[in-house]
């Protein structure tokens, strides 16, 4: 509907401004679609991503984990760039924080 309202204030310019017009109905087309992309797209993945970020900041000793390649287990301890967690009996491995998500078991207990 907007183009068609582009289009046609282009072909009113006459026959000098309809190629102005669709200079400017080139732009302002290109500005849409940006818009559009930015609120569909673009805003949403970084506020999934402030988030993600936000929960792992809040991430403390005894909580459960899934890392990145599947492995479940428990922090044992919270350092500035990785987690200590433990997997098994005496088993304790070093994980990027980037790479850890918060585990099922402890997000349902939370929504309930």
């Amino acid at each position: 509907m907007l183009a068609t309202i582009l289009l046609q204030l282009g072909s009113a310019a006459g026959a000098d401004g309809a190629q102005a017009g669709n200079q400017w109905s080139f732009w302002i087309m290109m500005i849409l679609i940006f818009v559009v992309f930015y609120f569909f797209m673009i805003r949403p993945q970084t506020k999934k991503q402030k988030e993600l970020q936000k929960q792992r900041e809040e991430m403390k000793k005894g909580d459960k984990v899934v890392t990145a390649g599947g492995i479940y287990g428990e922090i044992k301890e919270v350092k500035e760039n990785y987690f200590l967690i433990t997997i098994d009996k005496d088993v304790v491995i070093r994980v990027d924080k980037n790479s850890v998500y918060a585990s099922a078991e402890d997000a349902q207990p939370a929504q309930k």
